[in-house]
């Protein structure tokens, strides 16, 4: 009787980690999309609103900036995306951590630069907190130009 309510409670935790997994999953993916929204508009309460303070966001280019140096570039349109296009994304989830990458296109209008095009590959670090999912650290790297 008691091999049989173990069973019982191992699986019934099994079945609930897993439907945790898959909500969170979804979460997170809805998260990044919320992102790559407030990229573009470049709204300072969206922005901060998916951030941690510690974020750390790397570029292609090796430049490394802080929450505020995030937010502020796409604010004042230092970094102008006119669109962003994500493909190819994943998810892994590992406790309360979840790493995102995807193929990222945008078409660019800089502050002070002509119009442009960025192929990247994106490496994300999500981190939940409490009940949501902020951004902790990005990197992205050169990928092939869009076909």
């Amino acid at each position: 009787m008691i091999k049989k309510l173990i069973f019982a409670l191992s699986f019934l935790m099994l079945i609930s980690i897993s439907a945790q997994r898959k909500d969170d999953t979804r979460m997170v993916t809805e998260t990044a999309e919320k992102l790559r929204l407030a990229m573009i508009s470049g709204e300072k309460s969206a922005l901060e609103s998916l951030i941690l303070p510690e974020l750390t966001y790397g570029h292609s280019g090796g430049h490394i900036d802080d929450a505020k140096e995030f937010v502020e570039k796409l604010v004042t349109k230092k970094s102008d995306f006119l669109t962003i296009e994500i493909t190819n994304q994943r998810v892994q989830i590992i406790g309360n951590t979840a790493i995102v990458r995807h193929h990222f296109y945008a078409t660019t209008a800089d502050l002070g630069k002509a119009p442009g095009d960025v192929t990247l590959d994106i490496l994300l670090v999500w981190a939940k907190v409490k009940n949501d999912w902020k951004l902790l650290a990005r990197q992205a790297v050169k990928a092939e130009k869009k076909k």
